[in-house]
C-alpha cells in the first residue's frame, strides 16, 4: 500500500477544458466535472451520437438513471489519464499536481481523504472522488447496501476494497434527496416513539390477534373448519404505529430505509375492519377445506402414487427412487393445520406448497416429476426453430429449441425476456401428440401444450417449417 498519509493529501486539478466542439473527452472517458453553478461532480462522457467527436450535445453518466447534462457544465478534467502511484509511494508528500498549473486556467484543489479501511464510510448517494489501489483517479456514488462505489449503469461499481482514499465532491439532487429521506426517517421514528390510538378504530385494544379471532368468529358460522393460519394465508394485517398513530395494514417491507404500511382506510371504526377481515380471508378459509384438500387423507403416500403414475404415462423412462432423492413432499402441521410442503436440504427446511385441493397437489407434484425426468433424460440432437420480431405480452422470444432425447422423446425449450429479466420454460412433447397422422393434426395437439398466444410461435408459423417437419420424423 502507498507510504503518501491520505488524511494530508490535496490534489490540485490543472487542466480543466471549456465545452467546446474542438475539446471534448472521448467517448467513455471520465472526468471531473466542474457545473456552471460553481459545484464539482464527476462522470462519463457519452455523446448523443459518438460517431461525432466534436459534438458537445450529450451527457456525463453517473450511474443507472443518473447523468448531467453537458449543458449543465462549465469544464470538464480527465480522471483517466493519471497515475499517481510514484507520488503516493512518497510518505514526505502532501500535495500533488494534476497537470501543470497554467495561466488562465482556474485548478480546483481537493483534499480530506478518509479511507474505508478505518472505517470511515461515505454517507449513502454521497459522489466521491476516488483514488485507486493502483494509484488511477475515478469517481463513484456510494451504495451503503452493496458497499461499493456506482459509476456507471447496471449497477457497475468499484468496490470499497478497491479504492485507497476517497473525498465526498459536492452534494448534488440525488444526495440531497437521501438526506431528505433520512430527516424523515427520523421525524418518523420521533413520532412513533408513542403512538396515539383512536378508540373508535381500536376499540378491542392494539393486539391484531383480536380481531382475527373475531373476524374467525363469523367465519365458523359458515365454515367449520377455519382457522386463524388459513385466514393469515392471504397477506395479513398488523397493526402499526404511522405518524404518531396506530394503523390496521400490511407490512410493505422497508424502501430506502423506511417501512411501508399499506393503510387500511375503508372505515373508521373496528367493527368495520373486522368485518372487512371477514371478506378478505374469505376466500382463503373456503380454499382450505380439509375433506377437500386432504381426500386421500394425511398421508402423503397415495398423493405421490397418482402424481408418479400420472407422469409415467408421459415420461415413460421416469424411474421413481431417482425422482424421490430430489422432489421430496411431506403433509407437515403449520402453525397447527396440516399442509402439503415440499422439502429442502438435509435440515429439514421446507415450503409450503399452496393448493386448494388434492388434485391441485397432485398435478403440482406430477410437474415436478416431469421437469426432474427431462433433467435426467440428456438432448441427443436439436433444432433451433427460425424467428424474428416476435413479441409476447411485452417480453421478447429469444429461444424456441425443439430436442431429441436420449430416449427417442421429444421436448422443447422456450426462452423469452425484457430489458432487464427472463424466463426459459421446457416443455415435455407427449406421445399422444406423435399419435397423429399427420404433422398439421401433430401441431393441433403440440400447441395445446405450447400455445401460440402464450410462447409466441403458431400454427402458421410452425406449419411451413420443412427442417422441423423432418426433425421431429413426418
Amino acid at each position: 500500500m502507498f507510504s503518501c498519509d491520505h488524511s494530508k493529501l490535496r490534489l490540485s486539478f490543472n487542466e480543466f477544458h471549456d465545452i467546446r466542439a474542438d475539446g471534448m473527452p472521448e467517448y467513455g472517458e471520465f472526468c471531473l466535472l466542474r457545473l456552471k453553478d460553481g459545484r464539482l461532480t464527476g462522470g462519463e462522457w457519452n455523446p448523443r451520437d459518438w460517431r461525432d467527436r466534436k459534438s458537445v450535445s450529450g451527457e456525463f453518466v453517473r450511474g443507472t438513471a443518473d447523468a448531467v447534462d453537458a449543458a449543465e457544465v462549465s469544464g470538464w478534467h480527465s480522471l483517466d489519464r493519471y497515475d499517481l502511484s510514484e507520488c503516493l509511494e512518497d510518505e514526505e508528500i502532501n500535495r500533488i499536481n494534476i497537470g501543470p498549473v497554467s495561466e488562465g486556467v482556474r485548478s480546483e484543489e481537493i483534499g480530506e481523504f478518509r479511507s474505508t479501511r478505518e472505517g470511515e464510510l461515505p454517507k449513502n448517494e454521497q459522489y466521491c472522488l476516488l483514488i485507486m489501489n493502483d494509484g488511477g483517479l475515478a469517481s463513484g456514488r456510494w451504495d451503503a447496501d452493496c458497499e461499493s462505489f456506482v459509476y456507471a449503469p447496471a449497477l457497475a461499481s468499484h468496490s470499497a476494497e478497491d479504492v485507497w482514499a476517497w473525498t465526498p465532491l459536492s452534494p448534488d439532487d440525488v444526495y440531497e434527496a437521501e438526506e431528505e429521506a433520512e430527516r424523515e426517517r427520523a421525524r418518523e421514528e420521533e413520532l412513533n416513539r408513542d403512538p396515539a390510538a383512536d378508540p373508535e378504530l381500536f376499540r378491542y385494544g392494539t393486539d391484531i390477534e383480536v380481531y382475527y379471532e373475531k373476524a374467525l368468529g363469523k367465519l365458523r358460522e359458515k365454515y367449520p373448519w377455519a382457522t386463524v393460519a388459513q385466514m393469515k394465508k392471504k397477506d395479513p394485517y398488523i397493526i402499526a404505529p404511522r405518524h404518531g398513530r396506530y394503523v390496521f395494514g400490511r407490512d410493505g417491507g422497508t424502501f430506502m430505509g423506511s417501512r411501508i404500511i399499506d393503510e387500511w382506510t375503508d372505515g373508521s371504526t373496528a367493527d368495520e375492519f373486522i368485518e372487512f377481515l371477514y371478506r378478505y380471508t374469505e376466500e382463503s378459509v373456503k380454499d382450505s377445506e380439509p375433506v377437500v384438500k386432504f381426500r386421500y387423507g394425511t398421508d402423503i403416500g397415495p398423493y405421490l402414487d397418482k402424481a408418479f403414475e400420472n407422469a409415467k404415462k408421459d415420461c415413460r423412462w421416469i424411474d421413481r427412487e431417482k425422482i424421490s432423492r430430489s422432489c421430496r413432499y411431506e403433509i407437515k402441521k403449520v402453525d397447527g393445520d396440516p399442509e402439503f410442503v415440499r422439502l429442502y436440504g438435509k435440515k429439514g427446511d421446507f415450503s409450503v406448497i399452496n393448493c386448494r385441493s388434492s388434485e391441485d397437489f397432485i398435478e403440482t407434484a406430477e410437474n415436478d416429476y416431469i421437469r426432474e425426468a427431462l433433467r435426467t433424460n440428456p438432448a441427443v440432437e436439436e433444432y433451433a426453430v427460425p424467428f424474428a420480431g416476435v413479441e409476447i405480452h411485452g417480453w421478447y422470444l429469444e429461444k424456441y429449441i425443439f430436442y431429441k432425447l436420449r430416449t427417442g422423446d421429444y421436448k422443447v425449450e422456450v426462452q423469452a425476456g425484457d430489458r432487464v429479466t427472463g424466463g426459459t420454460r421446457e416443455f415435455l412433447i407427449t406421445p399422444y401428440c406423435f399419435e397423429a397422422g399427420t404433422y398439421g393434426e401433430f401441431l393441433d395437439r403440440y400447441l395445446e401444450i405450447v400455445p401460440g398466444s402464450s410462447f409466441g410461435l403458431y400454427k402458421e408459423d410452425l406449419l411451413g417449417d420443412a427442417k422441423l417437419k423432418e426433425f421431429l420424423g413426418y
